[in-house]
């Protein structure tokens, strides 16, 4: 899909109007719509016309002939009962792919929009409830719409049907069918008043359900270590209990409700049926025994109908709480506003901060105040202070994760505020303190993202990043599948990878934050060698708080609280005997 195309999905689904943008949805596809209702109403004609048939051929038995008029109304059977198998797979092909597209949209409009969301909102959400929009929410969608095209269509073509018939055969009848419609709209007024506040709580449970189980899938390893098994498996029984009496509570509801609709229209069908009867045998009107069939069958199609209907609303209120909650995402206004603006197309390297102030809540102290600093092309600038002193926040703002509250962010002379961020970030690399690996091969780490890239350009990373030992020490080469963030390999190992990773893309800018803190001695060793291949001739930004591994930085910047306290050399710092060098003391010792 196009951009655009996710953007006309983005604003066809209004979480405040979820059944006009159902109705907006399904107009994307109108053509293959129209077309499908087209086919369901001929497919669908033996449901009206067989109690027609019914109705001519008790008449001939009554009168005892002509037995030509049997063989003309069998014939007429034969030929509306054989056209439904045709006329069904094109109703199938054709309403039921408009349906599945709309459900692929719905997930790549998410993906796309989850893409543009600000990395604050990624901070925010919890990704175990995302994940649910994406699959379930739109799962429910798909159901919906499968569920209730098809009862939703026959009952209509049997109401245009049966007050055809009926205003053929027996018009002063017309007026009983009328009772059916406020019943209905009786008993729908009834659900509707609960059911969209038990739907709403049922998805909050289950959203709160999955992020219990993805939080326990990530602490699988603290929770082991600690013995803590039975206090994890406590926290998913909880909220399985919550989503348990959610959805029992739901259930009631639904059954109560169905067995009332079940109940009042068959009541209603029985009373049609023995009105028409009586009608006939007192002689009120000419109703032949073959007419009360035929209203009696038509009553009963009607009650069914309806009865059918009235059986989807559960599944229907549903479908229309996840579409408030896809559009919880789409209507997610936190973006990172990249449309539109100029896209870069060469980076130099130069990075520049003039009063960068960076504020996550207004009334609390900024985590950036008043941050003035020139990154010149090719330098090595490295970051140090204490936790919370704002090191992180720098690097996000440079990479454009954040936008300056007050202030502005110069790349290559140019504010930030006025470029393409995605453009500028295919010149970046980051090499995290936890490398992130994805479940594919050594090889499709590497090249992640690039397209085709050829063999010698991957080696040559591979070499640089001192990570070709690990390739040739694995069965399978390159092709070995490292397993879920990596599993497969050391924490030394998915560094050196992630640093080959950096290394194919030659970027020009570069970031590292924490890069070889989690690392054994030797490990740490082989990825600082690697380290420095990486970062020579580019503009490269380093969070450290090891100070050991950034005494070659060409200037070291100390942070504390949120802005620049000490800038220099190392051995400029430690001589000044400030706050850079209190820390080279406490680590010295």
């Amino acid at each position: 899909m196009h951009w655009q195309a996710f953007s006309q999905i983005e604003r066809a689904v209004d979480g405040r109007r979820p059944t006009r943008s159902l109705l907006t949805l399904l107009a994307m596809h109108r053509g293959r719509v129209a077309a499908s209702v087209g086919f369901f109403a001929l497919k669908d004609t033996p449901l009206w016309l067989m109690p027609v048939v019914t109705a001519q051929i008790i008449d001939v038995v009554v009168a005892g002939g002509p037995l030509r008029s049997l063989a003309l109304w069998a014939g007429i059977a034969l030929v509306a009962l054989v056209q439904n198998y045709p006329n069904h797979v094109a109703y199938t092909r054709l309403f039921m792919g408009a349906v599945r597209d709309i459900g692929r949209d719905l997930r790549n409009a998410l993906a796309e929009r989850l893409q543009a969301l600000s990395i604050g909102f990624h901070t925010r959400a919890n990704s175990a409830i995302v994940q649910t929009k994406v699959v379930r929410d739109v799962e429910n969608v798909e159901v919906m719409l499968q569920q209730a095209a098809h009862p939703l269509l026959s009952a209509t073509m049997v109401l245009a049907g049966a007050i055809t018939m009926t205003a053929i055969n027996v018009p002063q009848f017309l007026p009983v069918y009328a009772l059916a419609i406020p019943l209905a709209v009786l008993l729908r007024a009834i659900l509707n008043r609960r059911s969209r506040a038990r739907n709403e709580s049922f998805r909050r449970e289950v959203e709160e359900f999955s992020a219990r189980v993805g939080e326990m899938a990530t602490l699988l390893p603290i929770t082991r270590a600690h013995g803590l098994e039975r206090v994890a498996v406590r926290r998913v029984a909880h909220g399985a209990d919550g989503v348990r009496q959610a959805g029992f509570a739901l259930d009631l509801l639904n059954g109560r409700f169905a067995s009332l609709s079940w109940v009042s229209l068959q009541l209603l069908g029985v009373g049609c049926l023995v009105l028409a009867a009586w009608i006939s045998v007192s002689g009120w009107l000419p109703i032949t025994a073959g007419q009360v069939v035929l209203l009696s069958s038509y009553f009963a199609l009607l009650t069914q109908a309806a009865t059918g209907l009235l059986m989807l609303l559960p599944i229907i209120a549903r479908g229309t709480e996840s579409v408030r909650s896809i559009a919880e995402v789409l209507q997610e206004p936190d973006l990172e506003l990249n449309e539109g603006k100029r896209p870069v197309e060469r980076v130099a390297g130069d990075i520049r901060l003039e009063r960068a102030e960076v504020r996550y809540e207004f009334g609390e102290p900024p985590a950036l105040d008043d941050v003035t600093l020139e990154i010149r092309p090719g330098e090595t600038v490295a970051f140090v202070g204490s936790s919370g002193s704002g090191k992180s926040t720098l690097l996000n703002l440079v990479l454009g994760f954040l936008r300056p509250t007050r202030g502005r962010v110069r790349l290559d002379g140019v504010d930030m505020q006025e470029l393409d961020l995605r453009t500028f970030r295919r010149f970046v690399s980051v090499v995290p303190q936890e490398s992130v690996l994805f479940e594919g091969s050594i090889r499709d780490n590497i090249v992640y993202g690039l397209g085709e890239v050829d063999d010698e350009r991957v080696l040559a990373a591979l070499r640089d990043a001192n990570a070709l030992e690990i390739v040739e020490s694995q069965p399978r080469g390159w092709d070995t599948i490292v397993g879920e963030r990596g599993a497969r390999l050391s924490g030394g190992q998915r560094q050196r990878l992630s640093i080959a990773r950096a290394l194919v893309r030659d970027p020009r800018v570069l970031l590292l934050d924490e890069a070889t803190s989690a690392l054994d001695p030797e490990s740490e060793a082989k990825v600082k060698e690697a380290l420095a291949r990486l970062m020579r001739g580019r503009t490269t930004l380093v969070v450290a708080h090891r100070l050991s591994t950034i005494r070659s930085a060409d200037r070291i910047v100390v942070l504390e609280h949120g802005r620049i306290v000490e800038t220099g050399s190392h051995d400029d710092l430690v001589a000044a005997g400030g706050r850079y060098a209190q820390l080279h003391r406490v680590q010295s010792a």
